[in-house]
């Protein structure tokens, strides 16, 4: 039975899919549970719905769920949390610049905890990237308090009951650890591996890796003040 599923958002990631088939394909040789693979494709515009289609029809253990436009990475991520089944969802990126062996590491840790994410310690982005990511994290610490040094890597494990029950919005993908606090859950910060950006082009520019966020942290706050958070003590 299979027990974790690995999302993968795509949007105009064509360039990448095949080596994403193929690193993931390996993973599943050696993943440490029975896993399985899920593109949620974002309303691509290049050739990537009809790779990703090839992919999974030569790959039992690879499907995908396709939206009929862009809707944004919350979005996707959200789509998967829904329609996934198995007890543990993982998450990364399709231009692989975090590598899925790195899901056994964060695996061994989620026995005792809610989420497990990764920390990207030896980043390999252009000077640019490095210092928006840098400016957006030191925000949404100070905002949040939830003392993660990377929310925004995209490597992550994390428990199917809490997924579903995090309530999300566009850019909510950024406060995924704070939201897991909220509901009075534990998180992990594991060191993994991080590569340059071989083919593509990143969706995330300074302004949206930077501005946007600023703006999302207020909108964390409000919900933060407002969250609902219950436990059921007995039931008939």
């Amino acid at each position: 039975m299979t027990e974790f599923t690995i999302i993968i958002p795509v949007y105009n990631e064509s360039e990448n899919l095949l080596r994403v088939e193929k690193e993931l394909s390996l993973y599943l040789e050696i993943a440490i549970l029975k896993t399985s693979v899920l593109f949620v494709n974002d309303g691509s515009t290049d050739e990537s719905e009809t790779l990703i289609r090839s992919i999974c029809e030569r790959n039992p253990e690879f499907h995908y769920i396709s939206f009929n436009k862009n809707y944004g990475l919350s979005a996707a991520l959200k789509a998967g949390f829904d329609y996934i089944e198995t007890p543990l969802i993982g998450y990364i990126d399709s231009d692989l610049q975090t590598h899925p062996n790195d899901f056994n590491t964060l695996l061994k840790h989620i026995d005792k905890y809610d989420l497990v994410t990764g920390i990207r310690s030896y980043r390999k982005d252009n000077f640019g990237k490095y210092i928006s990511s840098k400016i957006a994290n030191g925000v949404r610490r100070l905002f949040t308090q939830d003392g993660i040094t990377d929310t925004g890597c995209p490597l992550k494990v994390i428990k199917t009951d809490i997924a579903k029950k995090i309530p999300m919005f566009k850019g909510l993908h950024r406060f995924l650890p704070a939201m897991v606090l909220l509901q009075k859950g534990k998180v992990h910060q594991v060191e993994v591996q991080h590569f340059p950006r071989k083919k593509g082009v990143s969706k995330f520019g300074f302004w949206n890796r930077s501005f946007g966020p600023f703006i999302d942290c207020f909108i964390y706050l409000w919900m933060k003040r407002r969250y609902i958070n219950y436990q059921i003590k007995t039931k008939d």
